[in-house]
């Protein structure tokens, strides 16, 4: 079983027992997540479910397992010819959360 959720702007597709890294959420490890926006459930690759936006009453749960930061993302700006130049560095806060479970 397949689904597509959205979360911080973004979509995932997932299927129970995948480990994601997604934007941060709050929680503790082990805590459990519920994911309501799911866009599209698929059991099977004749029985699909596309939401419009989302498909009613479906579900994806999992299990927070940490909280990280990403790999550090380098800003260089300059212009030219003027003597300017400006580094800095980003890393992302983010959350990894294994899927548990899907119902549609």
């Amino acid at each position: 079983m397949h689904a597509v959720i959205k979360t911080g702007g973004k979509q995932y597709i997932v299927k129970p027992g995948d480990i994601i890294d997604i934007e941060k959420i709050s929680g503790e490890p082990g805590e459990e997540v519920n994911f309501e926006e799911v866009l599209l459930v698929s059991a099977d690759e004749e029985d699909v479910k596309v939401g419009s936006p989302v498909v009613e009453s479906a579900r994806v749960e999992g299990r927070i397992v940490r909280q990280k930061k990403g790999e550090k993302i380098v800003v260089f700006k300059f212009k030219r010819r003027k003597g300017y130049r400006k580094k800095a560095g980003h890393r992302q806060n983010l959350t990894s959360v294994e899927i548990t479970s899907i119902s549609a």
